[in-house]
């Protein structure tokens, strides 16, 4: 796994099955096992949790819930939000998979979680901590605006449309390079969108004052709406401007659309997720790291649901997203920049969705787990509010409520390409500025890597994000 720590006190752990602790038992019996899971030691426990979760995963899977009862009792025994890397991880992973068992039964569910008003304020904070405390948003806004500047090189009216207006930061930096342009700022217009009406008004505010100290004649249009509601006609394109659209973590949301028309139009192809033709993932007994064991064994030990193959007709079948990116395309963008996570939590199989989920969250938890003390409370909350969330969307939800449907670069450049979407290489320069961002403010073990003409955000060898850039084809 990319990126797991290896001094005392995190775990990163070789691989081993489930046969290594004999002393587990994966049915009640006469022993506890729990004070024998107390005294392990940091990696070993580590190797245990991988094992356990994936374990009860299976058992969730096939619906055993006895089993999986066993294995979240004996998971919480080593698992803890303030602990290491692996127990943070499986503290998350384990609500998930409750999560998804108690959902069982509706009336419990529902009695345990209680529809509760979300605070704007929360989520706000939540968003910030992710673009403070990682550089994954401030280089995909470095790349992006590169882009756009590249883009609109001439041009004296722009319209840029924001699918995910929230971070006035990417804006600011895009209208101080546009004031130290030769030929003069353009005429700037933006179109935030954003489901939170207070955002909104924040970003036009700090905007448009940035605007006036810069001088530059500036426009923000408002656009309150989830992205599925979204009426285009709202976006009020006019003619003679150049438009380019910005989508940041946005475009994978709408995919849920599609999978609530599919088990609607197919009701027989489409499996209960909890069925019992998810079979037991066979262990390899050799010693190797956790990485290649869970890339080469567990994903591989599962054939591709439809939902996942890379095929032109699985991404045809995507109405919801195929009649979003149309609308995008009639509207003639010279460029749309799509910032996406790089991995595939959009599988059908849930074995494959915690396989890949583990991989990634992994990698993101390490990033702070090398940078940021444990007992930090901005850690605590980005963990617990943001990727903890995640998680238990991603292995508890399905249908519309499963909003995580994140999908890896091949198959955007396949949906986008099908659409009528030409992909335009990002230049050594974005790249050159993304790379000297990263070693100006000292984030040791990011990377940045090309691929297909498009930039991946590493951290060490890990794809986490990736940034591609389109035009529509005439």
């Amino acid at each position: 796994m990319a990126g797991m720590a290896q001094e005392e006190g995190s775990s990163s752990v070789t691989s081993s099955p489930l046969q290594f602790f004999p002393w587990i038992p994966l049915s009640p019996g006469t022993g506890s096992p729990y004070p024998w899971l107390r005294e392990l030691k940091s990696e070993d426990r580590g190797l245990c949790l991988i094992h356990l979760l994936l374990a009860c995963a299976n058992h969730v899977a096939a619906g055993s819930i006895e089993n999986a009862n066993i294995g979240l009792e004996q998971i919480s025994h080593l698992a803890s939000p303030d602990g290491d890397t692996m127990q943070r991880i499986a503290a998350y992973f384990t609500a998930g998979l409750a999560d998804r068992i108690l959902k069982g039964w509706p009336g419990l569910h529902k009695a345990l979680n209680p529809k509760q008003a979300s605070l704007i304020s929360e989520e706000i904070l939540v968003q910030r901590l992710f673009f403070e405390l990682f550089p994954f948003l401030k280089l995909s806004y470095v790349i992006t605006n590169q882009a756009i500047i590249e883009a609109m090189e001439g041009e004296k009216m722009v319209h840029i449309i924001d699918l995910n207006s929230f971070e006035p930061a990417q804006w600011i930096n895009l209208l101080q390079t546009l004031s130290a342009r030769p030929e003069g700022p353009p005429h700037l217009r933006i179109t935030g969108i954003h489901e939170q009406k207070e955002v909104l008004e924040q970003m036009a505010l700090r905007l448009t004052e940035e605007a006036e100290k810069l001088d530059i004649p500036f426009q923000f249009n408002p656009i309150v709406s989830k992205l599925e509601n979204l009426d285009l006609e709202n976006l009020r394109v006019k003619t003679g401007e150049a438009l380019a659209v910005s989508s940041v973590l946005q475009l994978h949301t709408l995919l849920a659309m599609d999978d609530e028309m599919h088990r609607r139009n197919s009701p027989s192809g489409y499996k209960n997720p909890n069925s019992n033709h998810f079979q037991r993932v066979q262990i390899n007994q050799n010693r190797r790291t956790l990485g290649d064991w869970l890339e080469r064994d567990v994903v591989n030990a599962y054939s591709s649901s439809p939902d996942t193959a890379l095929s032109p007709l699985s991404l045809a079948a995507s109405p919801k997203m195929g009649s979003f990116l149309n609308a995008l395309r009639s509207l003639s963008p010279k460029l749309m920049v799509i910032t996406e996570q790089e991995s595939n939590h959009n599988g059908f199989n849930l074995m494959e969705r915690v396989t890949e989920a583990l991989n990634f969250y992994a990698a993101l938890f390490d990033c702070l787990e090398s940078t940021v003390s444990r007992v930090s409370l901005e850690r605590h909350k980005v963990e617990k509010m943001l990727f903890g969330e995640e998680i238990k969307n991603i292995i508890a939800c399905e249908g519309t409520d499963r909003k995580e449907r994140h999908e890896k670069l091949e198959k955007w450049i396949l949906r986008l390409e099908l659409t009528g979407f030409g992909i335009i290489p990002l230049s050594y320069h974005g790249r050159l500025q993304a790379n000297r961002f990263l070693q100006s403010y000292g984030y040791d073990g990011y990377k940045i890597k090309e691929e297909n003409g498009c930039l991946v955000i590493c951290w060490q060898d890990r794809p986490l994000f990736s940034v591609s850039a389109w035009r529509f084809r005439r």
